[in-house]
């Protein structure tokens, strides 16, 4: 469930919809999880677990901070622990029913983000159907006017 919810993370924030969190979406990202950095913070962030040297935060990447989070290597100040401090849930703390809240309302947030593609691809199909048919028409139309023509 820890994976779903980073997995969350990255499919909320995402928004290339690239499998990569950018700059400018790790800028948006630590803003609405009330830790904004700066412009240098936020390319210090992605430096320290960027292992392809890209700019961009992938999967992997991601996971790394939590990774070194949890193995203590990250800095206390450092924005990637306030992002790994921001997405974790002390179960001595919040107990095991906080716990258990906290996980149903991400599989919850992932689930009305799969109805919400679903719509948005159905819309999409939609498009693409209509646009065949008017190039359909037109095709045919041509072809009568081409009878007209001759």
């Amino acid at each position: 469930l820890f994976n779903l919810f980073i997995y969350l993370f990255i499919f909320e924030y995402d928004a290339g919809r690239d499998g990569f969190i950018d700059l400018m979406e790790l800028k948006l990202m630590m803003e609405k999880l009330g830790a904004p950095q700066t412009h240098l913070g936020l390319k210090s962030m992605i430096k320290e677990v960027d292992e392809d040297f890209d700019g961009k935060l992938s999967f992997r990447e991601f996971l790394l901070i939590f990774h070194k989070a949890a193995a203590g290597e990250l800095q206390e100040d450092s924005g990637l622990m306030a992002l790994a401090k921001l997405s974790e849930i002390d179960v001595a703390l919040e107990g095991v029913k906080g716990a258990k809240n906290f996980f149903e309302a991400k599989v919850q947030a992932l689930s009305s983000a799969s109805k919400f593609e679903a719509e948005l691809k159905a819309e999409q199909d939609e498009r693409k159907r209509e646009e065949e048919e008017r190039r359909l028409r037109q095709a045919a139309f041509q072809k009568l006017k081409a009878n007209f023509n001759t």
